[in-house]
């Protein structure tokens, strides 16, 4: 892609090929909603076929960087506010919080260790990390924003839509996260995930004896999810287990959604072990089982995968395959300042590995 990067296209090369005002390139790149879809189309068409970022920091300008990198995660911004039962007294807020069981970001600790990693790695470096979330309507306007202020954009998979991302690519380095995305001309950063679940499932499956399984996956377009889904088949396959006889749900990695999910496996006949494509399901799994009087490990083994610190603290605390999600984001900041320095060369994938974490949730061994 290093071939592509000559003289940037300008905001006069975007109007001119669109027929439009530069004023009107502006309000498709800011307010993208306020400007008709007719129109709208042919100026984001005009973007992407001349491969145009808008500049924030006139990066453009001999050839400087801007000493700034930036991450950009799933859209933290649409959680509603679902708090009723406001009461007041004097200046003070009293909420009746009592059907509300988790906080509206507790599905996101994985990416505050991601973020954190990334930040140290960024800050040792002498960089600025510029951190965005979105998705929807804005995700287009976001990315090309973010893009235009900084030297390299690391990117969650599936966050962003490919041809965007190659978009991107053509002016500054992008690299994947949690995924290898060689294939499409990236760079990526990933973690061995179908080797640390099937590692988890022979264990539930060959040392611990259990047949009676449920697996709780996570969303069917999570890279993530894939790769661990092909470890717990492979686990299977290793022990002679059919898939027919293994109760599959999808989640979408959320507590609560995996709450729900899990009520309904515990409503009839009680799998022996219930293992989950991450933490977070696994979590509200336990808290089904508790709310049912269901006793883990002794009715149901429960097992994760990523290592979060709400699983140390769980009751059982949580069995799980740790990935080093602060690691992830330092490896993407390094791989966008390796880029930077040798931009040349085929597309570059880490892959960090994943230990599996033995707890009180599925032990070591069973009691007779």
């Amino acid at each position: 892609m290093a071939d592509q990067r000559t003289a940037p296209p300008t905001v006069y090369d975007v109007a001119s090929a669109a027929g439009v005002s530069i004023a009107t390139v502006s309000r498709v790149l800011r307010t993208p909603d306020a400007v008709r879809e007719g129109t709208r189309d042919r100026v984001q068409a005009a973007i992407r076929s001349l491969g145009y970022v808008p500049s924030g920091n006139a990066r453009g300008l001999a050839g400087k960087r801007t000493g700034v990198v930036g991450l950009l995660l799933p859209g933290f911004d649409v959680v509603p506010d679902e708090r009723p039962d406001l009461v007041t007294d004097g200046g003070v807020r009293v909420v009746d919080d009592r059907r509300h069981m988790t906080q509206p970001f507790s599905s996101n600790l994985y990416f505050d260790e991601v973020l954190r990693g990334a930040e140290t790695e960024a800050w040792q470096r002498g960089l600025a990390l510029m951190v965005a979330a979105g998705r929807g309507s804005s995700r287009d306007v976001i990315v090309n924003d973010v893009a235009g202020r900084v030297d390299g954009l690391a990117v969650l998979a599936q966050t962003v839509p490919d041809d965007l991302l190659e978009h991107v690519a053509r002016r500054i380095p992008v690299v994947v996260l949690a995924d290898d995305r060689r294939s499409h001309g990236f760079d990526s950063v990933s973690v061995d995930n179908a080797a640390g679940m099937r590692t988890l499932a022979s264990h539930v499956i060959g040392r611990l004896g259990i047949r009676s399984l449920a697996y709780l996956a996570g969303p069917i377009d999570s890279p993530d999810d894939m790769e661990r889904s092909a470890g717990f088949r492979a686990a299977l396959d290793d022990h002679g287990v059919p898939a027919s006889s293994v109760r599959i749900v999808h989640g979408d990695f959320g507590r609560a959604r995996a709450r729900e999910l899990a009520a309904s496996l515990l409503a009839g006949d009680v799998p022996r072990a219930i293992l989950c494509s991450n933490d977070q399901s696994a979590l509200g799994v336990l808290e089904a089982a508790a709310a049912r009087g269901v006793r883990v490990p002794d009715d149901v083994v429960v097992t994760g995968f990523d290592g979060i610190d709400a699983g140390r603290f769980a009751a059982p605390r949580l069995t799980t395959v740790h990935q080093p999600m602060g690691a992830l984001g330092r490896a993407a900041v390094l791989a966008i300042v390796d880029r930077l320095e040798r931009p040349d060369g085929p597309p570059r994938a880490v892959r960090l590995p994943v230990e599996v974490l033995l707890r009180e949730s599925c032990p070591p061994s069973l009691q007779p």
